[in-house]
């Protein structure tokens, strides 16, 4: 569930679903009442665990200052349009109810835009 108990669905690769499914034998073989995702110690997600989660990896790959799950998503809306996807899609993908909200999160990148106006414009 989203926002506002709102459902939202996610696409998952095959690779992803195989994994999962490999976690959850793992998990009823522990404990069956076991949550799907869990900290280190076991216990059910929280916030701020996730969030100190995501900086701690997101500081090995990148110096951006601002580390959020926030900035993931982000991310995957800004690839997503990168790559062709139409913004109604992506909007489904995050769960909007308005295309506003959505191109808040979607930022080209300036090669890209370059690449754009090459390929489309008839006197570049």
């Amino acid at each position: 569930m989203g926002k506002r108990s709102k459902e939202l669905i996610i696409p998952v690769t095959p690779g992803l679903i195989g994994l999962i499914g490999e976690h959850i034998v793992r998990l009823e073989a522990k404990s069956p009442s076991q949550p799907l995702l869990t900290t280190d110690k076991g216990a059910p997600l929280y916030p701020v665990f996730v969030q100190r989660l995501v900086k701690k990896y997101l500081s090995a790959v990148t110096s951006i200052a601002h580390k959020s799950p926030h900035l993931l998503r982000h991310t995957y809306a800004t690839h997503l349009l990168n790559r062709g996807a139409d913004l109604n899609a992506i909007r489904e993908l995050l769960g909007h109810t308005s295309l506003a909200a959505t191109q808040v999160y979607t930022h080209n990148a300036i090669e890209e835009l370059k690449k754009t106006f090459l390929q489309a414009h008839p006197k570049a």
